[in-house]
């Protein structure tokens, strides 16, 4: 259980002017050693098409765009993950809209590749980069079914799921009333279902999507409780919304960097007793990520040398030189890390294959 009350950490996220300093420098101190990490990954999208349509999505396409991904073959898939065990790449991210396989243009690819549906698919592309390839798979691919859930656990070193924000409210606001998939209690389920299933995990939240400093908190303690009864949470993703011209929530004011700040700290502050690491991306926050080092934040999250971020393609990442530069220069060393943190690398967590891979993959770190 946390030493922080809902009421100190709303403190942290309303809080002004000297108060700012004071708990960021709170949470800084809880930091028990420099060390920043970072995976280095290629990121692969297996299709862009999704049953849920976010105000604020930069990644769904219409399945009538000639540029749409409506499904990658295999032999496409593999050869950027060969070529990403070039540049030293050791997770594959595959993403997905969230049942994309109700789209008939999906299904149909799906039906002529041999499969009924996406899960069946996603679970023999982790086998093929087990099985071909030295890199891990960490599937983000919405919310999935306990049992679709325990397949993909057996081909994937880790998974990852956004829960934004687990207030029902957001339903109604263009952030997500056409998006079915991210009723909170959908997201807090699959989550917990994980825990259930021992799957190390990313989770995270998504600020400036219309939501009240509670509402943050209440999010950022539902993911406590989660943590706290099963432990398979390993990192943290404090994300910022960055408006695009194509989206919906085009109009919507960005979150200031104070607010980011704020955030951030209280999230440090709130699994301070804990191993959970923090991450802010920092192709979102390009003038301004080192600011949030000295929140807390201890993670950078994937960073690709070879592929771009789909989620947000304006904002491309910073190279590994670039990052460890301001890495330094705010006082920490950059360190890589896998897709599933080591405390997880065991047969607690893993079957064999998966433990062998990233025992290897830990010795050549």
């Amino acid at each position: 259980m946390t030493n922080y009350s809902k009421g100190d950490i709303l403190s942290v996220l309303n809080a002004k002017d000297s108060d700012i300093l004071k708990y960021m420098v709170e949470a800084n101190q809880k930091g028990e050693n420099n060390l920043i990490t970072y995976s280095k990954n290629i990121f692969i999208p297996l299709t862009e098409i999704c049953r849920n349509d976010c105000g604020y999505c930069n990644f769904k396409k219409d399945p009538n765009d000639s540029k749409a991904i409506i499904l990658k073959t295999k032999e496409e898939v593999l050869d950027e993950l060969k070529n990403a065990e070039k540049y030293g790449c050791k997770e594959a991210l595959f993403t997905f809209g969230e049942d994309a396989d109700e789209e008939e243009a999906v299904l149909k690819r799906l039906k002529e590749f041999g499969y009924e549906n996406m899960v069946d698919y996603v679970v023999d592309i982790c086998q093929m980069t087990l099985d071909e390839t030295t890199l891990l798979p960490h599937t983000n691919g919405g919310n999935f079914s306990y049992d679709a859930l325990k397949r993909l656990k057996e081909v994937n070193a880790s998974m990852g799921l956004m829960l934004e924000n687990s207030s029902e409210r957001l339903m109604e606001l263009p952030t997500h009333k056409k998006s079915p998939g991210k009723h909170p209690k959908l997201r807090l389920e699959t989550i917990s279902n994980a825990g259930k299933l021992k799957i190390p995990y990313t989770t995270g939240i998504l600020i400036g999507i219309g939501e009240t400093t509670e509402e943050i908190a209440d999010s950022l303690f539902d993911i406590r409780e989660i943590y706290d009864e099963y432990g398979h949470i390993q990192e943290i993703i404090i994300q910022n919304f960055t408006s695009t011209p194509e989206i919906e929530m085009k109009d919507w004011p960005e979150p200031s960097l104070l607010d980011m700040i704020r955030t951030v700290t209280a999230a440090t502050l709130l699994f301070s007793d804990t191993d959970v690491s923090i991450q802010v991306p920092p192709n979102l926050n390009y003038d301004t990520a080192q600011v949030f080092l000295l929140c807390g934040a201890d993670d950078w999250g994937g960073v690709s040398p070879v592929s771009h971020d789909y989620v947000n393609p304006t904002s491309p990442w910073p190279t590994l030189d670039v990052l460890e530069k301001l890495t330094n220069d705010a006082g920490y060393e950059l360190i890589e890390r896998l897709c599933i943190y080591e405390k997880y690398i065991n047969s607690e967590w893993l079957n064999d294959t998966l433990l062998e891979k990233s025992l290897n993959l830990l010795k050549r770190q």
